[in-house]
């Protein structure tokens, strides 16, 4: 992947978050990490903005991915979903209708699929 590749990574879990930001490092990719909605959305509006985003569902305090989802998706950048939290999200993840990779997951393979994602066709992206 090119130096100028920023993946940005949406997960309030530490460990989680930190293993993602490896990955994306050992495809030298910049890791853009977020552990909330307001964090995340200041990665996108940030110059340089995101190449393709990995989000976890459901966040602390309440919050979900949705409002990141629906502004990545606004700004035509790929993402896919990263959840462990399948049974209570079935609702959101319908309404989404991204790629999911349910936790737990290979940090590498979620890279992957992501920047995958960012390097795919529009069309090839949206049929996942």
């Amino acid at each position: 992947m090119s130096a100028n590749c920023r993946i940005l990574l949406l997960d309030d879990e530490p460990l989680i978050l930190m293993d993602l930001e490896f990955a994306a490092e050992d495809q030298e990719c910049q890791p853009l990490t977020a552990t909330n909605v307001r964090e995340a959305m200041e990665h996108i509006e940030a110059q340089g903005g995101v190449s393709c985003a990995v989000l976890d569902v459901t966040l602390r305090d309440g919050e979900t991915c949705v409002p990141v989802a629906r502004e990545l998706e606004r700004r035509s950048i790929p993402y896919l979903l990263h959840s462990g939290d399948l049974n209570r999200q079935e609702g959101t993840l319908a309404a989404l209708n991204a790629r999911l990779i349910p936790k737990p997951a290979c940090s590498r393979r979620v890279v992957e699929t992501a920047l995958s994602l960012a390097t795919a066709p529009l069309d090839a992206a949206k049929s996942h």
